[in-house]
């Protein structure tokens, strides 16, 4: 696994996590009959709050994002994007894992959606995530603690 590290985001990073997001949901949004170019980067750019969100880099590099968005009952993880070759080096993984130990530990409920047919899935998961319910795009999903 390459050498990562977060670090708080801030309001200058928004056009490199929506360039991303883009990149990383396009073959799903495709599948699925919803890509749009512009909307794609809209949708981040309006929901983008750089205090709930961390950047991930690599070898001090922009590699990815992740936001854990306190809510009433829990708290959301969204923008969790990983640039597409760095996916399944573990950064993920060790980025999830990070993130979710520091919510065990305040006790705090997690949850997520995730495009119907995502590969992440398969990665939450792994990482206790169970689904809670579906429509036709989205696969909402919560981990419960232990």
């Amino acid at each position: 696994m390459a050498d990562w590290d977060v670090r708080q985001a801030s309001a200058s990073d928004v056009e490199a996590v929506a360039e991303l997001r883009a990149v990383v949901l396009r073959a799903d949004l495709e599948r699925l009959g919803r890509y749009d170019e512009q909307r794609v980067r809209q949708r981040l750019r309006n929901g983008f709050d750089p205090a709930h969100t961390w950047v991930i880099e690599v070898g001090g590099v922009f590699a990815g994002c992740v936001a854990l968005r306190p809510a009433e009952d829990a708290h959301w993880l969204e923008h969790f994007y990983l640039a597409p070759h760095l996916q399944g080096s573990g950064i993920g993984s060790g980025v999830l894992r990070e993130l979710l130990e520091r919510c065990d530990r305040r006790g705090v409920l997690v949850r997520l959606n995730v495009l119907q047919g995502s590969r992440a899935q398969q990665l939450y998961e792994r990482h206790g995530f169970t689904v809670e319910s579906e429509d036709p795009v989205d696969v909402f999903m919560v981990r419960h603690l232990d």
